[in-house]
């Protein structure tokens, strides 16, 4: 168990868990370019930001890398290197606290299961996913706001009958004012849904750190570096590959927006299943597996390992 499951947290513990995830966040920037993430990146319609993953890139990877090659020069060229870095602001203000909420929230959570330890003292795997999934929640609903403006700052450019945002505070009373408080929440539901995949990464994680520090004689606040991106690795590849068929579904019913072929459009989540595996069979819903654990792993690794060892030096720090 880590130091927060073996007493009340601290206000300490909740600052240093807050500071690590924030940290954590920060550490994805440099991986955010790569991954596709930039908002500079002028997709078209039907290939926005939150689609590209495996299984659209997958199917449309020439054109897009087209797209994405021809965007980058025109940005170098009118607005120099600096333009590649144009609109980072508004991600940035996102994914900061977005790890610093779930960190804190994950650990609290921990801390008020306890007392569904085994005979290791370590929280069982029910307690584990309920507090990856609630803290996933919690995470999802305090956030959506910041990833709605976020979202609507890198895409307006692409919306030429609005009148554009000059600002995150500017976008948050807009938003507000013309479709009232649930315009800050469109979107949560896909994104309550995908607290599955937490449900599976940080259980996951947990056990693997376990058996680390136990094949190593250790504990598992002691663990090395080299253990903890294993393990981080490990737990993103089993998450990724076993929640990976509902990516596929949900990019499927969201691309079809696109669609003219009326004959080929799905009418839901389940006449999409149908179709998909009656067409493509099994390996349908991995289209495109490989290119997303490529993408993701690393920063999932990035991120893991840098919370830990943030978090320890903290603690290291300002001991109690």
């Amino acid at each position: 168990m880590s130091r927060e499951s073996h007493g009340r947290p601290a206000a300490r513990d909740l600052i240093f868990n807050a500071a690590a995830g924030a940290s954590a966040g920060c550490s994805q920037i440099p991986t955010l370019f790569f991954r596709g993430d930039s908002s500079h990146l002028c997709l078209p319609v039907g290939c926005d930001q939150d689609e590209v993953s495996g299984p659209w890139l997958a199917r449309n990877a020439p054109f897009c890398s087209a797209v994405i090659i021809s965007s980058l020069e025109q940005i170098i060229k009118n607005e120099g290197i600096k333009g590649l870095y144009r609109g980072l602001s508004p991600t940035i203000a996102a994914l900061l606290p977005t790890w610093a909420v779930y960190f804190t929230v994950y650990n609290q959570l921990k801390y008020l299961l306890q007392s569904h330890v085994d005979g290791n003292n370590q929280l069982s795997i029910g307690a584990n996913i309920l507090a990856a999934s609630g803290a996933g929640a919690a995470t999802a609903i305090g956030t959506n706001p910041l990833w709605v403006v976020k979202t609507r700052l890198q895409t307006q450019a692409l919306r030429p009958g609005v009148v554009p945002y000059r600002s995150m505070l500017s976008a948050l009373r807009r938003i507000v004012h013309e479709e009232g408080f649930q315009g800050l929440y469109s979107g949560l539901l896909p994104s309550l849904a995908g607290v599955s995949h937490v449900a599976i990464q940080f259980p996951s994680y947990e056990k693997i750190k376990y058996y680390l520090a136990r094949k190593d004689n250790t504990t598992v606040d002691e663990l090395g570096p080299g253990s903890v991106v294993i393990a981080s690795a490990l737990s993103k590849v089993v998450a990724s590959t076993m929640t990976y068929p509902h990516e596929v579904i949900r990019s499927r019913l969201q691309e079809q927006g696109q669609a003219r072929d009326a004959a080929n459009r799905y009418t839901g989540v389940v006449d999409c299943i149908k179709k998909v595996f009656q067409k493509e069979g099994i390996p349908g819903f991995y289209h495109g597996c490989g290119t997303n654990l490529l993408r993701t792993t690393p920063t999932a690794v990035i991120t893991f390992t840098s919370y830990e060892m943030i978090k320890r030096f903290l603690h290291q720090m300002f001991p109690t």
